[in-house]
């Protein structure tokens, strides 16, 4: 939670001075490369968390004997998905911004001091990294979860 807290200040605050970037800024074209890059980076850390925090809640799989702890296991569910929901919102970010950092005009501009970040922005573009394929399924898998759960009855244990 707490990285989670810092990730999104990180994200509402302003830029600082370019002297202080994590790569050697020569002109406004590297800089405004940089900022899409960096807010494309601190999504992608925000979904990383908000995944790792639901599958805190995520039970994985619901078996009928977890019928006398059914409520608890809703409330968990609820937990995790909203979880998950945050981390699609953060996906669609992600995407807004490494399409910014992959305009024409950054074509040919590689900032190699974040080659890393280059890495991920090359993934995202070109679909080999999809954060949203992975939280609808873990969204999908949930609800048949809950779906099973409120299923249950007196009978079911």
């Amino acid at each position: 939670m707490e990285n989670i807290y810092w990730l999104e200040k990180a994200v509402a605050a302003d830029f600082s001075n370019p002297k202080y970037a994590l790569t050697k800024i020569d002109d406004e074209k590297d800089w405004e490369k940089y900022r899409s890059v960096f807010m494309m980076h601190l999504n992608l850390k925000l979904i990383e968390q908000h995944l790792r925090l639901g599958g805190k809640y995520d039970k994985g799989k619901v078996y009928f004997y977890d019928a006398p702890f059914r409520e608890a296991l809703l409330f968990e569910l609820e937990r995790a998905e909203s979880c998950y929901q945050a981390g699609l919102y953060y996906w669609r970010e992600a995407k807004l911004w490494a399409e910014k950092a992959s305009e024409k005009k950054f074509y040919f501009l590689n900032l190699s001091g974040i080659q890393n970040w280059e890495d991920e922005r090359e993934r995202i573009i070109n679909g080999k990294l999809n954060y949203e394929k992975i939280i609808t399924r873990e969204l999908k898998r949930i609800a048949e979860n809950k779906a099973y759960l409120l299923a249950m009855d007196e009978n079911t244990y």
